[in-house]
């Protein structure tokens, strides 16, 4: 077949080298930045016998709109390109917060060797070894599945926007939505359409039950630090702090459902801990450190993760605040807008902006004296630290960890 994959910077290349060693003929074009691969205007002038689009491009791009071709998703091609070589057990995670402690959370309760991979990379379970870090686009499915089909190990892999519908089991971690593909789509409606073809999809709790939408609180239910779950002759308790904080109550919630649904007892999440970058607590002196710097930061967990400072450092201690977004392919940005309404909301009495924002825009009201500038969430953090004994410092950074 001759074929057309569109957006070579997620994944696209990815996804043209694996369907070229499949004996296809394949064009691609860089739709974002026109560098590499064929120009647009070349490809309008050929025959295709199929064109392959990430879910995010514009559906009113020259080339959707031109070609006469059908028109196939990226997570549509990985799973034509996985084809029978599926992973024995293969658990689907997509989300617009949650994903990684979800995914987490379950890896934990899966006994044998497998496959994590997530926005902290690929790594081998359970000997912990990172063999990538290849981002969560659809194409980075190829080479998570290939390693852990290659190896007969199960696979729990978070994708962004969506599942490619080729796991046993699809988990949506958040029913938050926005618009993309030049505000045409749906975030939300796009995930659960693309997890309509699974078995199972287990959704958050309080969502809706319809088709294969399985809400985690008819499984599971937490009141303080304690679970109760029940589902097909599994049931029981544990205990885990963790359940008394927002960021980690769904997460946990869904994952013992998940388990329950694969027939795994869950009562082991008594022993999960908190995940770097996901509102884990440090003290270093006398620094409080919040850190909840992960590719899902907003304005909400950031307001999570300074309540959690003063929860434990107390309301007086200084407040220094470190957010905003790093450089990097992140899809879902932290708008200058959603930085103020913490900054108002929060008021820190320093504040370092990581990130090209405006600080008269991002930090109304805070004059130069208590603003920084940082390039990273290292930058960032190192300043924050300089700040005298007995400060919180809340690290609230969106980027890839």
């Amino acid at each position: 077949m001759h074929l057309l994959v569109l957006d070579t910077i997620h994944g696209g290349r990815i996804l043209a080298h694996a369907l070229s060693k499949k004996g296809h003929a394949v064009d691609t074009v860089d739709t974002y930045r026109g560098e590499g691969g064929i120009d647009a205007s070349v490809a309008c002038t050929k025959d295709y016998d199929m064109v392959i689009a990430p879910v995010h491009l514009d559906p009113g791009h020259p080339l959707l709109r031109g070609l006469a071709a059908p028109v196939i998703t990226h997570h549509q091609a990985v799973r034509w390109i996985i084809g029978k070589r599926v992973p024995a057990r293969f658990i689907e995670v997509t989300g617009a917060r949650g994903k990684t402690t979800t995914a987490h959370a379950l890896a934990h309760l899966v006994q044998g060797p497998g496959v994590l991979h997530t926005s902290c990379g690929t790594v081998l379970m359970p000997e912990k070894e990172t063999i990538g870090r290849n981002g969560i686009t659809p194409a980075s499915l190829v080479a998570a599945a290939g390693a852990a089909h290659s190896s007969d190990r199960w696979l729990i892999a978070e994708v962004s926007l969506g599942f490619i519908g080729a796991g046993d089991l699809g988990i949506l971690t958040s029913l938050e939505t926005y618009t993309f593909a030049a505000g045409k789509r749906d975030a939300l409606s796009e995930k659960l359409r693309s997890g309509a073809c699974l078995p199972w999809l287990i959704v958050p709790p309080g969502s809706h039950q319809s088709g294969n939408r399985l809400p985690a609180d008819q499984v599971a239910m937490a009141a303080g630090s304690t679970c109760r779950y029940a589902w097909n002759g599994i049931s029981g308790t544990y205990e885990n702090p963790l359940l008394g904080t927002e960021a980690y109550r769904d997460p946990l919630l869904i994952a013992t459902a998940a388990a329950c649904v694969l027939g795994i007892d869950p009562s082991p999440l008594a022993s999960f801990e908190p995940i770097r970058g996901r509102k884990t607590v440090s003290l270093f002196g006398g620094t409080l450190v919040v850190d909840d710097s992960n590719s899902g930061t907003c304005a909400r967990t950031a307001r999570d993760a300074i309540h959690m400072a003063r929860a434990q450092a107390g309301r007086n201690a200084p407040l220094v605040l470190v957010i905003g977004k790093e450089e990097g392919a992140i899809c879902e940005g932290f708008p200058e807008e959603e930085i103020a309404s913490v900054v108002m909301d929060e008021s820190p009495d320093r504040i370092v902006l990581v990130g090209d924002y405006d600080p008269a825009t991002a930090c109304p009201g805070k004059g130069d004296d208590c603003i920084a500038r940082a390039r990273t969430l290292d930058e960032g953090r190192d300043l924050a630290m300089q700040s005298p004994e007995g400060s919180m410092v809340v690290l609230a950074v969106k980027t890839w960890r």
